[in-house]
């Protein structure tokens, strides 16, 4: 956990480096760094609570029996929230790198030759897959290693190793089974949920960070007013999406509380750089639009792997949810709900 909460940290100094000098012309817009800095202040607030009021959700919602994880009302609200983090890939992050990386303030060469937004994109989706892999088979080798049979009667281990052999001597009954596979199905979707939470905030934070600097940078009332509502109900959304990764992950109560005081504070932490650096941030330089492009194409193929792979293809696939039509209906149509909401929100944010 040390070493993730390292890792988060340099993600949130390196987008710093992107205030080096403007070499294009920005569009002219109304100044007012009094006024802009009491909308600032408002979206401090409103997305701080907006933030962790989502994702601390579900977490306290395991207590609720609707909300349980084995009811079915779970499903649909997961396929609401993998559709919000579906159309923050797609709609909200990918766009924007596209245009950050596009952009004619960079020179033709090399940003103008190639499609670098689908590429880095496309590297971090692999990543992300190879980091879900490798985890995985990591924690199976490690766990068949130090698994040991367990023995009733110190009986020898010979072809019975890795069997529980179990005497009951009133009736000198002998029973046969797997010291490990049943719960080893168990241990495995644990472990996954883990992989899943953490690569998904790593995505999520990333892009909060740098639409909080973006904010934060601007002295424009108008251009920020919008903004503030919008973000409020984006970091609500999301916050649901990666709230109901960590609940079914049972992390400790300290790694919990971590989780969620990173994504809440995240954005509010990129809008307070913003304001530090907004005299010498000038978002048409060409740093500031090949860091920005590169973050937001990496956190898309990050959030589109995940939405697709780890949370709709696996509850989608699902055989309760396979021999449940209605079930099905309620979750395709949550998956359709969540993901058109987020994307409406495109039009302020």
């Amino acid at each position: 956990m040390s070493k993730l909460i390292l890792f988060y940290l340099l993600l949130l100094v390196l987008p710093l480096s992107a205030f080096a000098e403007c070499s294009c012309e920005t569009q002219p817009e109304e100044r007012n760094k009094t006024k802009a800095l009491k909308f600032k202040l408002v979206a401090i607030c409103t997305i701080l609570i907006a933030s962790g009021l989502g994702v601390s959700l579900p977490i306290v919602g395991k207590k609720i029996p609707t909300l349980n994880p084995e009811n079915n009302i779970f499903f649909m609200i997961k396929a609401f929230a993998a559709g919000v983090i579906l159309a923050t890939g797609f709609i909200h992050i990918l766009p924007d790198a596209f245009e950050s990386l596009t952009s004619p303030c960079l020179g033709q060469k090399p940003w103008g030759d190639f499609p670098f937004t689908g590429f880095v994109a496309m590297l971090s989706a692999i990543g992300t897959l190879m980091i879900d892999t490798f985890a995985t088979g990591y924690y199976k080798r490690s766990h068949f290693v130090k698994a040991r049979p367990l023995s009733g009667d110190e009986e020898q281990q010979g072809e019975h190793e890795g069997h529980v052999h179990v005497h009951t001597h009133k009736t000198h009954g002998h029973a046969h089974g797997s010291a490990f596979v049943a719960d080893d199905s168990g241990s495995e979707d644990l472990l996954r949920h883990r992989v899943i939470s953490q690569v998904l905030e790593l995505g999520i934070v990333v892009h909060s960070v740098i639409i909080g600097i973006s904010l934060g940078a601007s002295e424009s009332p108008k251009t920020i007013k919008p903004l503030v509502a919008a973000l409020t109900f984006h970091q609500f959304f999301e916050g649901l999406g990666l709230g109901g990764c960590i609940s079914q992950a049972k992390f400790k109560s300290r790694a919990i509380a971590i989780m969620i005081l990173f994504f809440s504070l995240t954005t509010p932490f990129g809008i307070t750089i913003g304001m530090g650096i907004s005299n010498i941030y000038k978002e048409n330089s060409p740093t500031a639009l090949i860091v920005e492009g590169l973050f937001n194409s990496a956190s898309a193929g990050i959030l589109i792997y995940m939405a697709l792979v780890d949370l709709l293809a696996a509850d989608f696939m699902n055989p309760r949810m396979q021999s449940n039509l209605r079930l099905q209906l309620g979750a395709h149509l949550s998956l359709l709900l969540g993901s058109g909401c987020m994307s409406l929100l495109a039009r302020w944010a």
